[in-house]
């Protein structure tokens, strides 16, 4: 037992001390992956030129979506290669690369026979530093990508080519870009033409092709997929949690609470607001019997006749409070599984969500100033306008009801007087951050209409 337990540990160890050996070829591995994404998409949707709005015609949630996917790359870049780098250095085999000959053997024997060994690896291991080296070289040098160069320029510092043939090629453009960690955009690229015109001169182009046609017949499959799969999804989000919560409603926890409440002869209200309002209905009850009478309505009735009614309209009443009790301690189990259920739908449909996400923006991006100048203002006013309080008082009022919780008034005034503010500031921002910078026209419809 003992010794199979060594044992164990003993392969433990070594499995360990294997994976920590191995560290820079698995980080440079990772590095060299990432590279050879960012050049698929170079290849399939930039005609293998660098990742800008320059070398391709894509909206802009289209080329922010690339962007994006270029900007994670070259974060796995930069630290697989931080990781390469710091490794390296204390992990290299001395008794390998170092050794001295043996006994009868010449250093140039011995020498060779090294050389031999490694050659291979080293090959390898430079071709793809060089490869690595090559295709972040691009937006080094795109100074004009805002969002790309100082991600690139910090990795270039890390990302050295080994390769004797060009020792400081790699030195020269990182001195070039980056000086004290800022980027220096006086190198930046001048065209004889405006930016405007060659994306026309581009578009032509692209029209004149014979490809022309196949290309617009697929990008239209395309959005008609990605139309077809964000509408499932979102019907997919919206009935699933309804269904999850009607079925466990009547069929797994309703059975259960009823049967629980029934056999301990649970009490008929959940809080005291229900009580006090079951008190008020059969006292307003007992006041329209007296009415009725007076007025002549219906036959005088003796006391005991009245009681009798009364005691009728209580019962009446119990039954229906301890349903709504019982409903109240239902709706907490089966919105806990909505939840559940609406999670777990969010955790395995990543790629939905990506889908779901750019047909968001092209939807929204898509629409016209006007639009959007009225679609933001229509949401300010119902959520964090003059009214909203009131809207979100009978929200706050349906929900501690649905869960069957005693109306805290205090509580209600302070999310009021909190919640819509943050909320607002929020939606400042995102306008001020992110539609300023992407439909500044929109944002001035937004001002003028709102003035």
């Amino acid at each position: 037992m003992n010794t199979s337990l060594w044992n164990r540990f003993v392969k433990y160890l070594y499995n360990a001390n294997q994976w920590y050996r191995e560290t820079p070829e698995r980080a440079l591995e990772q590095a060299y992956d990432a590279a050879l994404a960012i050049k698929a998409i170079e290849d399939e949707h930039f005609g293998g030129q660098g990742i800008s709005e320059r070398s391709g015609d894509y909206g802009h949630s289209t080329l922010s979506y690339f962007k994006s996917e270029l900007q994670k790359y070259l974060k796995v870049i930069q630290t697989r290669m931080v990781e390469f780098n710091a490794s390296r250095s204390f992990l290299e085999l001395p008794d390998r690369v170092g050794a001295k000959p043996q006994a009868g053997n010449s250093v140039q024997h011995h020498q060779q026979r090294l050389g031999l060994e490694n050659k291979e690896r080293s090959s390898l291991v430079f071709e793809k530093l060089e490869f690595i080296d090559r295709v972040i070289e691009k937006y080094i040098n795109n100074s004009k990508s805002t969002a790309i160069v100082p991600l690139v320029s910090s990795v270039n510092v890390q990302v050295k080519s080994t390769s004797s043939s060009q020792p400081d090629t790699n030195q020269g453009l990182a001195n070039g870009n980056q000086t004290n960690g800022e980027v220096d955009t006086s190198s930046e690229e001048v065209n004889l033409l405006p930016r405007s015109l060659l994306g026309t001169l581009n578009r032509i182009t692209r029209e004149l092709d014979p490809e022309a046609e196949k290309d617009v017949v697929r990008n239209f499959r395309n959005s008609k997929v990605k139309t077809v799969i964000s509408l499932r999804f979102i019907l997919l989000l919206i009935l699933v949690p309804l269904l999850t919560n009607q079925i466990a409603k009547n069929f797994i926890v309703g059975p259960v609470i009823d049967h629980l409440r029934v056999k301990q002869n649970a009490s008929l209200f959940i809080n005291v607001d229900l009580e006090e309002e079951a008190l008020k209905e059969l006292e307003r009850f007992e006041h329209h019997l007296k009415f009725d009478t007076l007025i002549g309505r219906t036959p005088s009735l003796s006391p005991d006749e009245k009681e009798k009614k009364i005691a009728k309209k209580a019962v009446e009443l119990a039954e229906e409070y301890r349903k709504e009790s019982a409903g109240a301690i239902k709706n907490i189990f089966a919105d806990l599984m909505s939840v559940i259920a609406f999670a777990a739908i969010l955790v395995n449909s990543k790629k939905e969500i990506e889908v779901l996400k750019s047909f968001m923006d092209d939807v929204v991006y898509g629409l016209s100033d006007s639009a959007k100048a009225f679609v933001i203002i229509l949401f300010t006013d119902v959520f964090v306008g003059f009214h909203s309080p009131h809207g979100w008082e009978v929200i706050l009022e349906g929900l501690s009801r649905h869960l069957g919780l005693p109306e805290n008034r205090q509580f209600i005034f302070l999310f009021i007087a909190t919640f819509p503010v943050i909320l607002d500031t929020v939606f400042k921002y995102w306008i001020f951050r992110y539609l300023n910078r992407s439909s500044p026209s929109a944002v001035a419809t937004y001002k003028n209409m709102n003035e």
